[in-house]
C-alpha cells in the first residue's frame, strides 16, 4: 500500500519538526550561486513553550528571527529562518527557548553539525570546510565544542600509570604536550595542553581529580630526561616510580652524534650519505652509498666514527634481561665512552650526553622492572605530525590540541556517537 506525501510533508520529515514547530513557508532564491533553499518555521499562535531551564510550559515574552544552515537540499544550500520565542518563567525569569533542530548559539542546525564531523574524521578541516562552503574558523568553533563536551564524559577513576611527551603545532613552534593512559588499549590520549614546561603536569594533576581520577593512584610514569618534567613529576607525582624510556636515551646519543658530525664536516669532507648512515642502526636498511660511507668513516678514523661507535654500543645494554645486568652494562658502557671520547674537545655533545645517562641511571634501569615504555607515544607523535602536515599547520595551537584529542582520545568514540 502506497500513501501520499505533499512537500511539505517531505521537508518537515527532513527537518525533524516537532510540535509546536511547523513550515510555514519555502523560497527558492535562483540569482545566488548556488541557489538557495529558505525554509519558514513557526509556532502556531499561542503555543507554549518548555523553560529550558525547569521545562514548564510558559507563553511567549517576545520574538527574535534568527537563520541556520541546514544540509543542502540536493544541489541547493538550505537555510531554515524562525522566529524564536523568549518565554517568561514564573521561577526563571525571561529566558531564550531551544528549538529541536539546532544547540543553544550555533547557526547551524544539529544535522549540519554531524555531517560536519564525519567529514573533519577524513579530511583536513580546511578543506572540509571549503566542501560545505562554510569558514574554517566556524567549522573549528562547532568541532571544538563537541570535542570539549566528549571530554567532559571523560573517566579517570582507573588511572595507574601515565606517559607524556611534547610535540609541536607548527615545525619548531608552539609545543603542545600530550598526556596517554598507558593501559588504554586505544585512543590512549586523555590530556593536552600547551607548552613544554613544568606547568603541564600541574595541569593534568588538575584535570585527572576533575574527571574522577585520583592523582596518589598514580604508580608510574613514563617520559623524557627533560629537568623541567622530571621535577614535575617528582613535585606533583611523588609516589609514582618514574621510567626514562629507553628512545630517549637512544635519540639522546643520535643528536651527539649529528652535532659532532655538523662541525667535523666544517673542516673535512666527509663521505657521502653519512648524514643518514649514522642516524640508523647498523643492522638495519641501508642503501649502498650508506654502507661505503660508513667503512670510509671507520678508516679514516673521524670523531664522527668514535662517536658512531658510542651510539651503537647502545644496544648492547638494550639487549640486557635483568635490570642488574643492564646495571652492570651501564657501568661497563661508562667506561667505554670515557676510553673511546678521551680528551677529545669535538666530541664534547657525547660527553654531556654521557653526563645525562649517568644522572638519569637510576630511572633508566626502571625499563627493566617495568612493563611500560613510551614506544606508544611515540608513534603517536607520527600520527600528529602526518596530521599536522597534512591540514599546512595550524592557525593556533588551540586547534591542534582539538585534532589531537579527534585522532587519539576517547573523545574519538564518543564524537561518533553525536
Amino acid at each position: 500500500m502506497r500513501c501520499s506525501v505533499d512537500n511539505t510533508d517531505i521537508l518537515m520529515l527532513g527537518l525533524g519538526l516537532q510540535a509546536p514547530w511547523n513550515l510555514v513557508g519555502q523560497n527558492l532564491d535562483t540569482e545566488k550561486s548556488p541557489h538557495e533553499l529558505h525554509l519558514q518555521v513557526a509556532a502556531e499562535r499561542g503555543s507554549l513553550y518548555a523553560c529550558p531551564e525547569c521545562g514548564k510550559a510558559c507563553p511567549a515574552h517576545d520574538f527574535k528571527e534568527q537563520t541556520w544552515r541546514h544540509l543542502n537540499f540536493f544541489q541547493h544550500h538550505c537555510f531554515i529562518t524562525a522566529k524564536l520565542p523568549r518565554i517568561n518563567c514564573p521561577e526563571h525569569k525571561v529566558k531564550q527557548v531551544n528549538v529541536p533542530w539546532a544547540r543553544k548559539g550555533s547557526r547551524f542546525t544539529l544535522l549540519f553539525e554531524q555531517a560536519a564531523l564525519t567529514l573533519v574524521r577524513e579530511m583536513p578541516v580546511n578543506a572540509a570546510a571549503r566542501f560545505m562552503n562554510v569558514t574554517d574558523k566556524r567549522l573549528w568553533r562547532v568541532i571544538q565544542h563537541y570535542v570539549g563536551q566528549a571530554l567532559t564524559k571523560l573517566d579517570l577513576s582507573a588511572l595507574q600509570a601515565f606517559g607524556f611527551d611534547e610535540t609541536a603545532s607548527k615545525r619548531g613552534h608552539n609545543y603542545v604536550t600530550v598526556f596517554i593512559d598507558m593501559n588504554r588499549k586505544s585512543l590512549p590520549v586523555i590530556f593536552a595542553t600547551p607548552g613544554k614546561g613544568k606547568q603541564t603536569v600541574v595541569d593534568f594533576k588538575d584535570f585527572i581529580n576533575k574527571h574522577g581520577g585520583e592523582s596518589e593512584k598514580v604508580l608510574e610514569v613514563v617520559c623524557d630526561m627533560s629537568p623541567a618534567f622530571l621535577s614535575a613529576v617528582e613535585d606533583e607525582f611523588p609516589q609514582a616510580n618514574v621510567t626514562v624510556d629507553w628512545f630517549h636515551v637512544v635519540q639522546l646519543f643520535t643528536r651527539a652524534v649529528d652535532q659532532v658530525r655538523k662541525e667535523e664536516r666544517r673542516h673535512y669532507d666527509m663521505p657521502k650519505g653519512l648524514r643518514w648512515a649514522v642516524l640508523k642502526k647498523a643492522d638495519g636498511p641501508m642503501t649502498a652509498k650508506q654502507e661505503a660511507a660508513l667503512v670510509e668513516l671507520d678508516q679514516y678514523d673521524f670523531d664522527t666514527a668514535r662517536a658512531w661507535r658510542v651510539k651503537e654500543k647502545l644496544r648492547w645494554i638494550r639487549e640486557a634481561k635483568s635490570p642488574n645486568a643492564a646495571r652492570w652494562r651501564i657501568t661497563n658502557f661508562i667506561k667505554f665512552t670515557l676510553a673511546e671520547i678521551g680528551d677529545i674537545k669535538a666530541l664534547e655533545p657525547v660527553r654531556k650526553a654521557l653526563g645525562t645517562l649517568e644522572k638519569h641511571a637510576e630511572r633508566i634501569l626502571q625499563r627493566w622492572s617495568s612493563t611500560y615504555t613510551n614506544a606508544r607515544m611515540e608513534g603517536l607523535n607520527s600520527l600528529f605530525k602526518a596530521a599536522r602536515a597534512r591540514a599546512r599547520g595550524y592557525r593556533n595551537t588551540g586547534s591542534f590540541i582539538t585534532m589531537i584529542y579527534m585522532i587519539a582520545s576517547p573523545a574519538a568514540e564518543i564524537l561518533k556517537s553525536i
